[in-house]
């Protein structure tokens, strides 16, 4: 039996058994954890613990101390999760082997109106420093999003627009950071004051590298070879250096009602992509949001929550210093809902939703014509908890119009998806649910009308306008324990598997245009299933400190109709040691990637595996202050990504000390 097939069987096992175990030890005593809460998608709370399928939470103690780093990169070590990583300024995250179109990236539950999903080199136009929090949601957690959400979401929440007053009548953070590999330089700034009703918020952040350091030259030999160059054996990665800066404000009006306010957020960028061709994209963006939540007693609601935007986005391709292609994009979209929450065995909520989007490419190598994209949604999810066991269900029909005078293109597309699902309890601290979604997704602008050249991917990109719907139908089995046994054990795991008609894919033709690779999109039919397992462990004390290891690990298996999916990431584990208490937080980090050497698309290079360590350490030198510190890929190790298109050109980081300060008041 091959090692990914023996990992899956054992894995499989482990989780069965840990499930019975759990049954097993109802009674036993399980000190009290805190519980984390969840509400995006379905607007009501539910508890991280008894969610049908996987959801992981970022609090913003964790991103103060991450690495400065695209959004993609910062979640890449969670299990499922993985980078784009065409560059480090655009790194977009993959969930589950899917991306671009079918991984949906909002800010405070709206669209963020960029054009990231549309090609690898674009980035989103949001730094993970701004956020309170950033939730990733997977399977029936996204549903009330629709088919845009069928990989998942990815929510960055920030606190731009407050819904309490601080306690004190003001807070803040400062956090401060700088790495070795890229003379990177990081600061982030942000306030909250007001004791009501006016709340008032202000926030900046500014984060600038250089070109990063790298262990091995950045070009393969067989890349060389195949473009007819002699080797770089530089020690940097050429034009991939940073500078960005975001400056925001809000103000909210808080009583006995609820809340309601307005905020506004602007975005300058500008990055290398990485790949040695001299392209970089000046990237700018101007959102304004509108937010409120207000209480009611209605029809068995008790809350309506609303929200609105408008933004406008552009970004220009240079090259060699000269102005290229230019993408514009503006968007308004609004969503309403009214929610059920905390009465009784009942949560639900019912809303609607409705977008437009004007996207325009302006250039030689406009490879997508003019386009207007409207949508209207409507949706409903509903959940029933009797404690031992609960049901939960929902559904969402969208119609997208897609217009472009440009070609003449205008079509409507009706879609609907749902899902339905059911849990058991065995014990209070033990969880099993099975869930089935059936999602279905409008192709976008970019599939169905790309016509051209594109200079930061080097490929000539064509549409299919005949294109129907993409559907998926998804299973997933979902189980959380909590087991005591004089340590505490934590295991989550995640069994999923899915089909895809009219799987939306991008392969080479065999021909050239323009002096590129001609790449088209076609329609095929996609299987993909998978696992993703966490487990958490105290294993003793040592003085003030409690030493726990923390184990997780995913695989996915990715297969069409016409060869494997492309860029489909290999199993991952990662071991991470930490030990937490009195005024001391660290860890050491063991990560392992598979080699990815075989079901490879006919045009894919194969990617060596590798195993890298970091090291962390944090001390509070008061209570409101934190000092930390990190060496990251200690070895210095080569690392490739499978899930790049520039795998075979960009190597990631070398070795790299970071250091920081984080100051709340």
């Amino acid at each position: 039996m091959s090692f990914p097939k023996s990992a899956l069987f054992a894995s499989l096992s482990v989780f069965a058994l840990t499930l019975a175990t759990g049954a097993a030890h109802a009674d036993e005593p399980v000190p009290d954890q805190p519980t984390e809460v969840v509400i995006t998608g379905s607007g009501y709370r539910i508890s991280k613990d008894a969610l049908m399928s996987h959801v992981d939470i970022l609090t913003r103690d964790q991103i103060d101390q991450k690495p400065a780093a695209g959004l993609g990169d910062l979640l890449a070590y969670l299990p499922g999760i993985r980078s784009s990583s065409f560059a480090p300024g655009a790194s977009r995250p993959m969930i589950r082997g899917l991306d671009g179109f079918r991984v949906l990236v909002l800010n405070n539950g709206m669209g963020v109106v960029d054009v990231s999903a549309l090609s690898p080199d674009h980035a989103v136009p949001s730094s993970p420093t701004e956020a309170k929090r950033i939730e990733v949601l997977r399977g029936p957690s996204a549903l009330a999003y629709g088919g845009n959400a069928i990989g998942g979401i990815v929510n960055v929440i920030d606190d731009r627009i407050p819904s309490q007053a601080p306690a004190k009548g003001y807070e803040g953070t400062v956090a401060l950071q700088g790495s070795s590999v890229d003379q990177g330089l990081q600061g982030a700034f942000d306030i909250k004051a007001g004791k009501g009703p006016w709340v008032f918020t202000f926030d900046a952040f500014k984060h600038k590298t250089s070109d990063y350091s790298i262990p091995v030259p950045a070009e393969t030999l067989a890349f060389t070879e195949a473009a007819g160059e002699a080797p770089d054996t530089s020690t940097k990665q050429h034009n991939s250096f940073q500078d960005m800066k975001n400056v925001g404000a809000g103000v909210s009006y808080i009583g006995d009602f609820g809340f309601v306010g307005l905020s506004y957020k602007k975005t300058d960028y500008l990055y290398g992509t990485a790949i040695d061709s001299g392209v970089s994209i000046d990237l700018h963006q101007t959102r304004w949001d509108a937010r409120g939540a207000f209480n009611l007693n209605w029809a068995g609601f008790n809350r309506l929550d609303a929200s609105a935007g408008y933004s406008d986005y552009d970004h220009a391709e240079i090259e060699d210093g000269a102005l290229g292609t230019q993408f514009l994009s503006k968007g308004s979209e609004f969503r309403t809902a009214l929610i059920r929450d905390g009465q009784g065995k009942w949560s639900g909520t019912v809303g609607l939703s409705g977008l437009k989007r004007d996207f325009e490419a302006i250039g030689d190598e406009a490879f997508v014509p003019s386009t207007t994209t409207k949508q209207a949604g409507v949706f409903s999810q509903y959940r029933y908890d009797d404690g031992a066991w609960g049901l939960e269900g929902g559904a969402r029909v969208d119609d997208t119009r897609l217009t472009s005078a440009a070609t003449a293109y205008d079509k409507d597309f009706n879609t609907l998806s749902a899902s339905f699902g059911g849990f058991y309890r065995p014990s209070d601290h033990s969880f099993v649910g099975l869930s089935l979604t059936r999602s279905e997704r409008a192709p976008s602008d970019v599939e169905l009308l790309a016509d051209g050249p594109h200079a930061g991917t080097s490929q000539f990109i064509i549409g299919d306008p005949d294109f129907r719907t993409e559907i998926g139908y998804s299973l997933e089995l979902t189980g959380h324990v909590v087991i005591d046994h004089d340590n505490r054990f934590a295991i989550d795991a995640h069994v999923y598997t899915s089909h895809f008609d009219n799987f939306i894919d991008l392969r080479p033709t065999g021909a050239v245009d323009d002096d590129l690779p001609v790449f088209q999109y076609v329609q095929t039919d996609a299987d993909l299933y998978g696992l993703e397992i966490e487990a958490n462990t105290r294993l003793f004390t040592l003085g003030a400190q409690a030493i726990a290891l923390d184990v997780s690990y995913d695989y996915v298996h990715g297969q069409t109709s016409i060869g494997p999916i492309i860029r489909i990431p290999p199993q991952a584990l990662t071991l991470k040691l930490e030990s937490k208490g009195g005024k001391w937080d660290s860890y050491f980090e063991v990560r392992g990637v598979d080699a990815r050497k075989d079901r490879l698309a006919a045009f894919e290079t194969p990617t060596g595996g590798y195993v890298t360590a970091n090291i962390f350490t944090s001390y509070k030198i008061r209570p409101d202050t934190s000092l930390f510190a990190e060496v990251r890929n200690i070895g210095d190790v080569e690392m490739r990504e499978a899930t790049s298109s520039t795998k075979d050109a960009v190597v990631d980081p070398g070795r790299n000390l970071r250091v920081g300060l984080v100051y709340n008041f």
